[in-house]
């Protein structure tokens, strides 16, 4: 099918990043003729920009004065680009030829679609997916994200079991296509997620205002991964466990809302003590300190929520799985989205 990469702007929200820039960067150019590259540089104290301007003379670099974080980073940054699809790309991400034209086509072809993912793949393990995306990502009944090809530290082998083009609950934001007119009608990343499920929050947000979220398998890319916060960071801890509650308040419909909140306040508590129990001291306080963030900026959260006017239909949405998968995973020890 024929597409047209000049409707078609790559954004790599950078920060610190000059090592990612020099391995990834030259690829990206490559693989992505007629499309517009951009760097949006988050106030990095490195030689990142230097370098950019050095060597590559056609990428745009937007600047913003101080490290907005992902969210808000992308959110100023993309005010200031005309395109019909943004691709948010992370800048450790190895793109490979005809990357684009599978994703773009799909998207082309049906405008009910806001957003889209190719197969993420390890790019130091390239057999394997990738833990943040891998071939789509999918929700549980309490709102646990995991992927097709990833259930907690459990990841696959691609043998080609997601060479498919599936409808899913979420896309990953290391390498998110987006609808730029969905993006700005729905106020894009929510700016105090600061990084961590700002991707789910927006499909979710997406599929709640009638839009899909697409998978295409014929398309990869290779990711890095952890490249800003390694996931043992404490900082990243708090981060998900205070966004993963603040995703479920701010989308959930009423009559689900107080039973899953509460279920999932006491997961989170069984969770810090097993961080305990293994000397995970500062992840542990990092659960307590992610409940009394969101219980003192509650008025925020409660503001957010009232915005959304749409809380969908969940848990019946395409996308959820309506069982627990910290059932399936840890005592009925299933260890693939096949098995469940």
């Amino acid at each position: 099918m024929a597409y047209n990469t000049r409707h078609t702007a790559i954004v790599i929200l950078n920060w610190n990043g000059l090592r990612f820039l020099q391995e990834f960067l030259p690829l990206v150019v490559a693989h992505s003729t007629g499309c517009e590259v951009i760097v949006a540089d988050n106030a990095s104290t490195d030689t990142s920009v230097q370098f950019l301007q050095e060597h590559f003379p056609t990428v745009r670099i937007i600047r913003h004065e101080t490290n907005l974080g992902f969210c808000e980073g992308y959110n100023q940054a993309l005010k200031q680009v005309e395109a019909t699809y943004y691709v948010l790309l992370n800048s450790d991400v190895a793109v490979t030829p005809n990357w684009i034209g599978p994703v773009v086509s799909l998207m082309d072809a049906d405008r009910r679609i806001a957003v889209s993912q190719p197969k993420i793949k390890a790019q130091l393990q390239p057999d394997l997916f990738e833990y943040a995306g891998a071939a789509g990502g999918l929700l549980d009944s309490l709102g646990y994200p995991y992927c097709r090809g990833r259930l907690f530290e459990h990841i696959e082998k691609d043998t080609g079991q997601y060479n498919d083009i599936k409808e899913v609950f979420w896309a990953t934001g290391a390498c998110m296509f987006v609808r730029a007119s969905v993006y700005h009608a729905l106020g894009g990343l929510e700016p105090a997620f600061f990084a961590h499920m700002e991707e789910i929050d927006f499909c979710w947000r997406a599929k709640n205002a009638g839009y899909k979220i697409m998978y295409n398998g014929h398309s990869q890319v290779y990711h890095v991964g952890g490249g800003t916060l390694h996931k043992s960071n404490p900082r990243k801890t708090y981060l998900n466990f205070r966004n993963g509650l603040a995703l479920l308040y701010k989308n959930l419909p009423g009559s689900q809302l107080v039973a899953t909140l509460v279920t999932r306040v006491l997961l989170d508590w069984l969770a810090a003590g097993r961080m305990l129990a293994y000397g995970q001291t500062k992840d542990a306080q990092a659960v307590l300190n992610a409940h009394v963030d969101l219980i003192r900026n509650g008025r925020y959260w409660h503001r957010r929520r009232k915005a959304q006017l749409h809380k969908g239909t969940f848990p019946d949405m395409v996308g959820v799985f309506k069982g627990s998968i910290v059932w399936e995973y840890f005592i009925r020890r299933k260890k693939s989205v096949q098995e469940l």
